[in-house]
């Protein structure tokens, strides 16, 4: 099994959409892709990619097999402190459960030192998403506190509780 990322082009957005279920819309996006929308979201993270800035994700492959997505967005200021980058994941159904978003998030951890984006990386994490905090938690990331964020929302519309967990680049 290896596990790599690579930059996403118009030819992953089939893929990339068939692999959101309920939980990846719940825990990350919010809302299903569409091809346009999934589109125009490639577009920004090759141009920020090029412009060395903002948010650059990644599509993470299982055997060069596209499962699932991860990016690094040093923009993310809610719950943060300055040097603290965010980082978000998501894994496909079908590669779930084979330690696909560890190696992912060891992975974006290395491009962040390498390019040197932030001092620290940060998951916030809705705490009812178990499967995201062991993710923190088997990565080395430390927890720091709970907040109320405001940009996040909940289904019915009020402020989110987030978890905080960061680790030292």
């Amino acid at each position: 099994m290896r596990i790599t990322l690579r930059a996403l082009t118009d030819r992953d957005i089939e893929a990339h959409n068939a692999g959101e279920d309920e939980h990846t819309v719940r825990w990350l996006n919010g809302a299903p892709g569409t091809t346009e929308t999934t589109a125009a979201h490639f577009t920004k993270l090759a141009d920020n990619a090029r412009a060395g800035c903002g948010k650059r994700g990644f599509g993470v492959c299982l055997d060069d097999r596209l499962a699932g997505y991860v990016d690094c967005d040093p923009d993310v200021v809610d719950g943060l402190e300055p040097g603290d980058v965010n980082i978000s994941y998501a894994v496909h159904p079908w590669a779930r459960g084979r330690g696909v978003a560890g190696e992912a998030v060891r992975l974006i951890l290395e491009y962040m030192r390498e390019n040197r984006i932030g001092t620290r990386a940060a998951i916030r994490v809705d705490p009812g998403n178990v499967a995201s905090v062991r993710v923190a938690e088997k990565c080395g990331f430390i927890y720091v506190r709970d907040f109320t964020s405001g940009t996040d929302e909940q289904a019915d519309g009020t402020p989110a509780r987030m978890r905080l967990y960061r680790h030292d680049l």
